[in-house]
């Protein structure tokens, strides 16, 4: 009886463990499968077209090293903000989303 109740345990602990695994990504699929169209930050789910709150707008957000996050270059009158785990392109005028990222992204190599 014991023996088995050791093997369910065992069984139950592996089948736990990989139910919590990071998704995995291949380097096909690129930085491309990081891009979100919604993401919820301080309580509010933002979809791409919404406007941010002023102070992601602020310089102290305001992603200058945009390279090292393994970010695409921000286009023209654009900056990269990070909001809620998740790394944000917004216009520099109203504070647009352009485009999202997952925050994993700065883990992609």
């Amino acid at each position: 009886m014991r023996k088995t109740k050791m093997m369910l345990l065992g069984a139950l602990l592996a089948t736990a463990s990989s139910a919590f695994a990071a998704p995995q990504t291949t380097a096909a699929t690129g930085p491309q499968s990081y891009e979100i169209n919604e993401f919820v930050a301080d309580f509010t789910k933002f979809h791409i077209g919404d406007v941010v709150p002023e102070m992601y707008r602020s310089q102290e957000y305001n992603i200058k090293q945009w390279q090292l996050r393994n970010l695409p270059a921000p286009d023209a009158g654009s900056h990269w903000t990070y909001m809620g785990g998740n790394y944000v392109l917004i216009t520099d005028a109203d504070g647009k989303i352009l485009k999202a990222y997952n925050g994993d992204i700065f883990y992609h190599r």
